[in-house]
């Protein structure tokens, strides 16, 4: 018998999370295994074996957890893919990326992301264009997919701006791609901010000391409590069932929201946290100070020059910035793997848009409590 099997969990002296091909076989020859992509090598077991010192102690309880990982999962079809609009008549290319000015005029709606601290306000009216209020889960919103940028796409004064600090020469990224704010946790004396981690499902230029933003876009029209919930692109997901969705009348602001949250990575297990891919943390001083507001998509295929059409749309953002355990973003990862759409494109940090001008941002900022 072969059992594939997940064993995550987090050490007390640094720790690693592993997600591995549990082989138990019935004659004393075992058989060759092909891993599932969320699966880790051999190897891995052997180094969590040794270093929780197992050997000859099959009753000592480890600090790891084993659940099934097969290479198979529920059959059915992906009825998500290829979702991502292109049009709204045939050939007009409405959702491509705009000019935000047109002859001198603004010619788009809201963006993001914006600056966030308590008390801002853009320049945009968004009279009729109210975010929402409530936790998503009681809008009728679930999470369609999980993302994170390069440092902070928003930002909140004495939390994630300009100030911020990081390890020197971070740029491991893909062509394009710039970093945003750093957040002013990093501290290149304390171990916990330079210790490297050993990733085993994330891209391998992720970094400890490292300042991510995470988006979890949510949609009423997403594949909500199926196999398909969560897609890469986020598009699909968000643009998953039929007749949700319109654009007259407009109800974009109040099916389609995104949580950010904002994290410095460290390989510290005191900062663990095995549920990533669900959504913002909201635990104590965590989710708990949250500014709302109407934008758009982000990324660095938008600027100040290039705007997104996908707008308007809700943000809640959490204005702090958190501590979190490098095995905490490993686990969402092989989480993400295990997914029926395929969310590799989704495994690396994306590059962050250059803050939003004041021109273009949403009036309608606000404290969610």
């Amino acid at each position: 018998m072969i059992l594939a099997a997940l064993i995550a969990g987090k050490s007390g002296h640094g720790g690693a999370l592993f997600t591995l091909p549990l082989m138990l076989v019935s004659s004393v020859e075992a058989t060759s295994h092909s891993s599932p992509a969320a699966a880790s090598t051999c190897g891995s077991v052997k180094a969590v074996y040794k270093a929780e010192g197992c050997c000859g102690m099959a009753e000592k309880v480890s600090n790891f957890q084993v659940v099934p990982m097969p290479a198979t999962m529920l059959a059915g079809d992906n009825v998500c893919a290829g979702k991502k609009p292109k049009d709204v008549t045939p050939g007009d290319k409405y959702w491509d990326n705009t000019a935000c000015l047109k002859d001198g005029v603004l010619d788009v709606l809201e963006q993001s992301g914006t600056n966030v601290t308590k008390g801002y306000k853009g320049e945009i009216d968004t009279t009729g264009r109210t975010p929402i209020t409530s936790r998503y889960w009681q809008a009728g919103l679930c999470p369609v997919n999980v993302h994170w940028h390069l440092g902070a796409e928003h930002l909140s004064v004495g939390q994630f701006d300009d100030k911020g600090k990081a390890p020197a020469g971070h740029r491991r990224l893909g062509e394009g791609a710039r970093k945003g704010f750093s957040c002013h946790h990093y501290d290149s004396s304390d171990p916990k901010f330079t210790t490297e981690y050993a990733w085993q499902h994330c891209d391998k230029s992720m970094k400890v000391g490292e300042t991510y933003e995470i988006h979890w876009p949510h949609s009423a029209a997403g594949a909500c409590g199926t196999p398909n919930q969560y897609q890469s692109p986020f598009y699909d997901g968000v643009f998953c069932v039929d007749g949700v969705l319109s654009l007259s009348p407009l109800n974009t602001f109040s099916k389609i929201g995104v949580q950010a949250q904002i994290f410095t990575i460290v390989n510290d297990e005191t900062f663990y946290y095995p549920d990533l891919i669900r959504g913002m943390i909201v635990d104590g001083a965590m989710g708990a100070d949250i500014a709302k507001y109407t934008g758009s998509t982000t990324g660095t295929t938008r600027d100040n020059q290039i705007c997104s059409r996908y707008t308007p749309i809700t943000w809640q953002v959490d204005r702090k910035c958190h501590l979190i355990s490098a095995s905490s973003f490993d686990k969402m990862c092989a989480d993400m793997k295990s997914q029926r759409d395929d969310m590799t494109s989704d495994l690396v940090a994306h590059g962050a848009r250059e803050l939003v001008l004041d021109k273009y941002a949403a009036d309608n900022h606000q404290r969610r409590v």
